[in-house]
């Protein structure tokens, strides 16, 4: 009996893990992806592969619905009234849902596109270690550059279009692993001279469709044919993702209330190096 628990107990534990880290790093612009492809490399655990990892962003997804509950219930509500009234636009909520929308096209034709026509992309090179750290080295330096010649002026009433459209195609390059969804997305916003907390809140906001439909559509493929005992270390991922990713979300912006994202600039540069100095 010992022997038929004590695996199965590993793999709990080790969803737990990476459910942790999937939530602690999606919302600060390192990357969950990139974490989540080295840290087993290093542990010496198997890759958990694009579907689990992508599975573990549910806990993430429902993480930021619940922290933010207040106002998506008025952007759902207000979605809807674009449809119906001119002027609609001059509403806050119903501007933050068509920006939504617009943000979130560009990354579901680039996924489709991925999805229909590149069926061995999860086995690709662009999970191996190398793309991974030299894409974490380049995204360190954009956020760097976008820190550097960014206004930090803009607040949500003087954001326009041009920058939703930046942002949205910004989003799409995050199907590439070790990206980082809301590190390139805060990147943009930041770019576009958007002020940091409100750059970090629209990075969240936008992100939730992508990141809802990806792991619910990889969750399927993932439980198909598995059995109940399988699927509760899914479970557990899943709600430690969910626990972490709301640590993740109230600490990032309290920190970008107050400070910049150079912390975060060295990390990834750091994260990038070390793991090529590992090969």
């Amino acid at each position: 009996m010992p022997e038929e628990i004590s695996p199965f107990l590993v793999i709990c534990a080790k969803s737990f893990f990476l459910g942790i880290i999937q939530g602690l790093t999606e919302f600060l612009p390192i990357s969950s992806t990139a974490h989540l492809r080295v840290l087993p490399h290093l542990f010496g655990w198997n890759d958990p592969g694009v579907s689990l990892s992508a599975s573990l962003q549910l806990g993430s997804a429902v993480a930021i619905i619940y922290y933010f509950r207040s106002q998506i219930i008025l952007i759902v509500d207000s979605f809807s009234s674009i449809f119906k009234k001119r002027n609609v636009l001059n509403n806050q909520n119903s501007t933050l849902s068509a920006y939504i929308f617009i943000a979130s096209i560009p990354i579901f034709i680039l996924g489709l596109i991925i999805k229909l026509y590149v069926p061995n992309y999860s086995d690709s090179n662009f999970r191996g270690l190398v793309s991974i750290a030299i894409t974490s080295i380049i995204m360190g330096t954009l956020l760097a550059l976008s820190e550097i010649y960014g206004n930090g002026k803009k607040l949500f009433k003087d954001i326009n279009l041009i920058d939703i459209i930046f942002l949205g195609f910004a989003q799409s390059l995050a199907i590439f692993p070790g990206v980082s969804r809301s590190g390139i997305t805060l990147t943009s916003a930041l770019f576009s001279g958007i002020e940091r907390k409100t750059a970090a809140r629209l990075s969240f906001l936008v992100g939730i469709p992508a990141i809802t439909i990806s792991g619910i559509v990889e969750l399927l493929a993932l439980v198909g044919g598995l059995s109940v005992i399988d699927l509760i270390p899914i479970i557990i991922g899943i709600l430690s993702s969910f626990f972490s990713s709301i640590v993740a979300i109230d600490f990032f912006l309290r920190f970008l209330a107050k400070n910049n994202t150079f912390v975060f600039v060295f990390y990834r540069l750091l994260f990038g190096a070390f793991i090529l100095s590992t090969l």
